[in-house]
C-alpha cells in the first residue's frame, strides 16, 4: 500500500515524539519502530528521518547526545524535552479531532449519505448535487 507523502509528512512529528516519549532512542531504532508500529506499511528512510530529527532538535522538542553502542560504534541518541512532551500532547488532541471527523464521514458513507442506501465510496461533485 502506498501512503501519500503529505500524510506521511503530517504524521512524522507526532510519531517521532511519541516514540521518544517512550524512552531514549537512536535513528535506526526509530526507523525500525515506525515500521513495526505500521505493520510494515510505512518504510521511512534515513533521508526522511534525519532532517526531521534535526528540525525537532532546533525547535527544542528533542535533545541529542552521543553514545557508544555495544559494538563500540558511536551513535547519536535522542530524547524528548518537556517542550516536546507539551507539543506531543497538543498533537494528540489535534489528531484526535481529525480522526473523529474522518471516522464520522466514513461511517456516514458506509451508512449511506443523505438517505441514499448503498453509497459506499467517494462521489464526484456531480454526485453530491
Amino acid at each position: 500500500m502506498h501512503i501519500d507523502k503529505d500524510l506521511v509528512a503530517a504524521s512524522a512529528t507526532p510519531l517521532v515524539l511519541g516514540i521518544l516519549a517512550d524512552g531514549e532512542s537512536y535513528g535506526y531504532a526509530i526507523l525500525k519502530r515506525v515500521t513495526e508500529l505500521s505493520g510494515g506499511r510505512m518504510q521511512w528512510t534515513d533521508g526522511m528521518l534525519y532532517p526531521l530529527l534535526h528540525r525537532l532538535e532546533r525547535q527544542g522538542l528533542i535533545e541529542s547526545s552521543w553514545g557508544t553502542a555495544d559494538n563500540g560504534r558511536r551513535r547519536k541518541h535522542y530524547t524528548i524535552t518537556p517542550a516536546g512532551c507539551d507539543a506531543l500532547a497538543e498533537r494528540q488532541e489535534q489528531w484526535g479531532v481529525v480522526a473523529d471527523a474522518l471516522k464520522q464521514v466514513w461511517q456516514d458513507l458506509s451508512d449511506g449519505v443523505a438517505g441514499t442506501p448503498g453509497l459506499t465510496g467517494p462521489q464526484t461533485a456531480e454526485g453530491w448535487a
